[in-house]
């Protein structure tokens, strides 16, 4: 990491510990919910922003892991051996959803984990002997860690920041190792990585599997923090606004799940103060910025800063040389 990345990384981590203090018991609520889906849409970055492999089934990785770590804590064990659980669990049903991205790829994947994300659904919502059904699992108890609660809002939050914190160390190190060249590899040219070297089976394996255990990470917390789940709180449009998180903040980009989970999470919040227009509001800036800038907001300051950052003179006697 350079001296700035480390930098502006202090600082957005010395906001993150200021700015709910003080605040009102549902605004930290939000932000809490924000760092939950910031840490979902990082397992969704790294399997469709890294790895180039589509999935529609992100939500369903998070319901996986708020039902399995409910159904743990219910029972009266700890929340973290529920949240161990809740990513072993996810992390192996991603390995095997990843056997269909082998031989299927872009939309045709995208359709298959669609269906996944159905039956899941359909599973939560109709085994009630398990699930409780449409009614849903009521009650689950936030964690105690050596005698200090999680019980407030604003003690869940710092719970919550601590794991985000875990989570983005993770992931900064996964797309800086080895396997993140891979995964770029895999989505760029999984032909000439194959004839590099690498092997696109089990890496495309690893990048669903990786990422689902994020989801069902993110699923973990957000059992405690809302203490009440059912199924539709994990269908499909869900899966579709993750996907809306990673695509707008940018794909592929370390920053962008954060920054996309901030405009869906965030700014319809902000926007409340138009009243019954401020969805329209929300919808209208995000089409502009995909018509405008596919590659999302960070993919925008990139070109922003391009602009603006003066080209560096090549002298009259290098030019051909620097053309060569």
């Amino acid at each position: 990491m350079t001296k700035k990345s480390i930098l502006f990384a202090v600082v957005a981590l010395l906001l993150l510990i200021f700015v709910p203090m003080g605040q009102k018991s549902y605004i930290i609520y939000v932000l809490t919910s924000w760092l939950v889906f910031s840490i979902a849409a990082m397992g969704l970055n790294l399997t469709l922003g890294y790895a180039g492999q589509i999935s529609l089934a992100q939500a369903s990785f998070m319901g996986i892991g708020a039902y399995v770590t409910a159904l743990i804590t219910l029972a009266g064990y700890h929340w973290v051996l529920g949240w161990l659980a809740a990513m072993g669990v996810t992390f192996v049903i991603g390995l095997l959803l990843g056997y269909p991205a082998l031989r299927v790829q872009h939309h045709f994947l995208a359709f298959v984990t669609l269906a996944f994300n159905v039956i899941v659904f359909l599973v939560l919502r109709n085994e009630e002997w398990l699930t409780g059904g449409n009614h849903g699992l009521v009650g689950m108890p936030r964690p105690d860690f050596f005698g200090i609660s999680t019980g407030s809002n604003l003690q869940f939050y710092y719970f919550a920041l601590v794991l985000f914190v875990i989570s983005a160390t993770v992931f900064f190190w996964l797309v800086h190792s080895p396997w993140g060249r891979a995964f770029k590899a895999l989505r760029e040219n999984p032909v000439r990585a194959e004839s590099l070297g690498v092997d696109t089976r089990r890496i495309t394996l690893l990048a669903f599997a990786i990422g689902s255990a994020f989801g069902g990470g993110a699923g973990a917390i957000m059992s405690p923090l809302v203490q009440f789940i059912e199924p539709g709180s994990f269908a499909l449009i869900h899966s579709l606004k993750i996907l809306l998180m990673v695509v707008v903040g940018g794909a592929g980009f370390f920053y962008g799940p954060m920054l996309g989970a901030a405009v869906v999470i965030l700014l319809p919040e902000l926007l409340r103060f138009t009243e019954g227009y401020y969805l329209m509001i929300y919808a209208a800036l995000v089409i502009v910025l995909m018509v405008y800038s596919p590659s999302g907001l960070i993919g925008l300051g990139h070109k922003v800063i391009g602009r603006v950052r003066p080209k560096q003179e090549v002298r009259k006697d290098m030019e051909k040389g620097a053309q060569l």
